[in-house]
This record gives C-alpha cells, sequence and structure tokens, in this order.
C-alpha cells in the first residue's frame, strides 16, 4: 500500500514538472521570436521601394542623362516593354525541319560520315541544356551556340532546339578568305575534322557572314558566365527581402496607376554595405530626385549597373571596382519608402531583368 502511494506521488511529481518545464519551454520561445522580430523591424524595412522611372529621373546629367533617357524609352508605342537584350531561342518547327533537312543528312552521312547532321528536341518539364546535351553526348556550349541561344534560363517547354551530331560551336566568319585551318587555329581543334564536318576541303576558303560549325570547340568563359546567368555577383552580400520585382507594378507613390520598373528592389537594414556587381569603372556618383545618391558602374561588353537609393557613397567617378569593393551603404535616400537598394542592369543600352543575370 504504501510503495503504490510512493509510485503515485512520484508519477504526479514527474508530471507537474512536465508541464512546468514545457510552459517554460514555450515562453521562452515566445519572448525569443517576438525580440527577433522588434529587432528586425527596427532594422529592416521589408516593404522599402522606389525608384520608378518618371518624376525627377530628368536631373540627372551627362552618362547619367543617358541612363535616365534609356529608363523613359524602356516601354514601346504600343505600351510594350522593349528590353532588347533579351532573346528566347531559335523556335523550329519539327516536322518541317525534320522533313527538308533529313534527305540532305543522309547523304552527306553517308559520302562524308565526319559531316555534321542535326536533330530535333522539344523541350519538356524539368529539362535543363545540361540534361539535354548530356542526354546527346553534346557540350552546352553546342546546344547554346547552335541555337543561339541568349539566356538558357529562358528557354521554355515545347520549344524546339537543334541537335547536332557533334559537340561544337557555330563560327560566323570575320573576314573574307578565312578557311578551316584557320579557324580552327583560333580554337585549337583538329583542321581536318573541322573541314570535314562542314563537307569542304581544307583549304576551302569562306565569305564574310558564313557560319561554320567547329568541332570540338568551346565558347570563351565571358560568354557562357553571361548566357548562363552567371555574370553578375549580387550587390548585396547578406539575405534581403526583394521587395518589387524588374518589370510592370502598381505604382508605390500614385495609387492605382500601373508603371514600369527597370530593375529590382532588395529591401535591408539601412547601412548594409554595397558591392560592384561585376568589375569595371565608375561613370558617375551624385544625387537624383528619383534614386537619391546613386552610382553608375560600366563594365565590358556594353553592361552598366545603376545602384539607387544609397545613404553613403564610398567610391568616385573614373575608380575602377570589383565586385570586393564597398561602392556604398544601402539607404533610403529619393523616391523611397523605406531602405532598400534599388539594383538595374543595363546591356547595349536597354534594362533588363537583373535575375536572369544575377549569380
Amino acid at each position: 500500500m504504501v510503495f503504490c502511494t510512493i509510485f503515485k506521488t512520484r508519477i504526479s511529481q514527474i508530471l507537474v514538472a512536465s508541464v512546468f518545464c514545457f510552459a517554460v519551454g514555450v515562453g521562452c520561445a515566445v519572448l525569443c521570436a517576438a525580440s527577433i522580430n522588434a529587432f528586425a523591424e527596427k532594422t529592416v524595412n521589408t516593404t522599402g521601394v522606389g525608384g520608378y522611372d518618371a518624376v525627377g529621373a530628368s536631373d540627372i546629367s551627362g552618362d547619367e542623362a543617358l541612363i535616365a533617357d534609356l529608363e523613359r524609352s524602356e516601354l514601346g508605342e504600343d505600351g510594350s516593354v522593349m528590353t532588347g537584350s533579351v532573346n528566347t531561342t531559335l523556335l523550329l518547327d519539327e516536322t518541317a525541319e525534320n522533313s527538308e533537312n533529313a534527305e540532305s543528312d543522309a547523304m552527306n552521312a553517308f559520302f562524308n560520315p565526319d559531316a555534321i547532321t542535326y536533330q530535333t528536341y522539344r523541350v519538356k518539364s524539368g529539362d535543363m541544356i545540361g540534361i539535354i546535351a548530356e542526354k546527346y553526348d553534346v557540350t552546352q556550349d553546342t546546344i547554346i551556340s547552335v541555337n543561339n541561344i541568349k539566356q538558357s534560363r529562358l528557354i521554355q517547354v515545347g520549344q524546339y532546339l537543334k541537335i547536332p551530331s557533334l559537340p561544337g560551336i557555330i563560327y560566323t566568319v570575320k573576314e573574307n578568305g578565312e578557311t578551316p585551318e584557320t579557324i580552327a587555329k583560333k580554337y585549337k581543334v583538329d583542321a581536318e575534322k573541322c573541314a570535314s564536318a562542314n563537307s569542304v576541303a581544307i583549304e576551302a576558303s569562306f565569305n564574310a557572314g558564313t557560319s561554320v560549325f567547329v568541332p570540338d570547340a568551346e565558347l570563351d568563359w565571358m560568354t557562357r558566365q553571361e548566357i548562363n546567368g552567371d555574370l553578375f555577383k549580387k550587390p548585396l552580400h547578406t539575405r534581403y527581402w526583394l521587395s518589387s520585382s524588374y518589370g510592370w507594378r502598381d505604382s508605390p507613390f500614385n495609387s492605382g496607376k500601373r508603371t514600369f520598373h527597370g530593375g529590382i528592389d532588395m529591401a535591408v537594414g539601412t547601412g548594409t554595405p554595397i558591392y560592384a556587381a561585376l568589375d569595371g569603372k565608375v561613370t558617375a556618383t551624385g544625387y537624383n530626385a528619383t534614386y537619391g545618391n546613386y552610382v553608375i558602374v560600366s563594365h565590358h561588353s556594353g553592361y552598366k549597373t545603376l545602384y539607387g537609393h544609397m545613404s553613403k557613397i564610398t567610391c568616385k567617378k573614373g575608380n575602377f571596382v570589383y565586385t570586393t569593393t564597398k561602392i556604398g551603404e544601402v539607404g533610403s535616400t529619393g523616391m523611397s519608402t523605406g531602405p532598400h537598394l534599388h539594383f538595374t542592369v543595363y546591356k547595349n543600352g536597354k534594362s533588363m531583368n537583373p535575375m536572369t543575370v544575377l549569380n
């Protein structure tokens, strides 16, 4: 009897202790969550947006005026977006392509086993260029080059891709008189294989503008990075909130109106360091009614980047900057609803969606 009483007492004590510990744990968790939220509210305004391309953009001068004019000209006469730098892959009609080329490909293969032949592949859900390339035993560069793909992230389900029988790339002859031998020398590949793939003699002369398939050749590193969207690094080296995307949006300043946003807004705490997204030269710094404190960096291949709404600029015009160079700090200057970085990428004078080129 005494044993049963002791047993029941111990069970009761264990239950009471368990309930007490659970309650304390829940209380601590709630307090921690509240503290984290309070800290986040003080340091980061995740609704920070701004920098649309209307009011105040004309205040910039020089190189900055070019950027302002480009932003105002992003919309076509019909109201459509004119990005100019984003191209989709070549779309092919599978039936027509196969029927048109099947006979000539068969003849080439019969008389010249090394001649290049093509087949058509339709992109399926979940496909990536690397997966398709592996399936057909060619390189990613091959598919990118043959299909003139400008942004590999933009291939779409249902698109048709040309798949060559050999790995390699398409080369466009620059000057009259180039031969398979001179072209092969540029890419450090076999000249005889290059001639055979194109069903010509090794000393054959090409005219400028001719497209030549160069077996085993590869794209240069910079071109590959650009096409695969790995050319630029994120200008914020910390976590942020994408508070406004590239493209049409409801205006944060004029209720009920739709405006085109030429970049992305990255909301994060005031004072967060901003870095150059790609090595380049600072071509403009200053203050603008729309973008507040801003910096423009010019890069290779016709690229420029714009960083806006800074609380502080830490670089000067003429500086050469790297992806490890701090060029400013996040703020909420200009037309802004809270601390964030407005980031725009231009390619040959036209804005493009930064998310397609950010690594």
